[in-house]
Formats: C-alpha cells, structure tokens, sequence
C-alpha cells in the first residue's frame, strides 16, 4: 500500500492503543483478544490514513485482525 509505514511503526501503533510493549505481540496473535476493539482499531484506520495509506479502511484490517496481515497490507512486508 504505501513506504511511508514500516513494520516497526505499525507494531508499535498497535501496542500503544493495547497498551503493551511492542515485543509482547506475536505475528499470528489475534488482536482483537489482546484487547483492540473496533473503535481503537478505526482510530489505527485513521492515524495510518494520516501518513499515507489513504485507501486503508476498517475492513481492510477487521477481515484478519493480526500483525502479520496488517503489516503485509501496510508496508508489503513481514511483521
């Protein structure tokens, strides 16, 4: 989707709003059990639309709630 997020910044985004460190998240968690729900997870929709991911939406992320997908999506990478 775009350069401009690294996984690193995706990974980090995710705990800040779950709040937990960066490391504590596996690739295949789910994150909706780790306690993201829908608003934190449109908030991510939109703090990530601000830095370049300007086709993203919620059910681009909501269809496979986990890092390894989000920073695919996001970067063209691997968590």
């Amino acid at each position: 989707m775009n350069q401009i997020l690294s996984p690193e910044r995706v990974r980090a985004d995710v705990a800040e709003l779950i709040g937990c460190d960066p490391a504590e998240i596996a690739p295949d968690d789910n994150l909706n059990d780790l306690g993201l729900d829908s608003v934190r997870t449109m908030a991510l929709v939109e703090r990530w639309r601000g830095a370049g991911a300007a086709t993203l939406d919620y059910a681009d992320l909501a269809e496979q709630p986990e890092l390894a997908h989000w920073t695919e999506l996001l970067t063209g990478g691997a968590a």
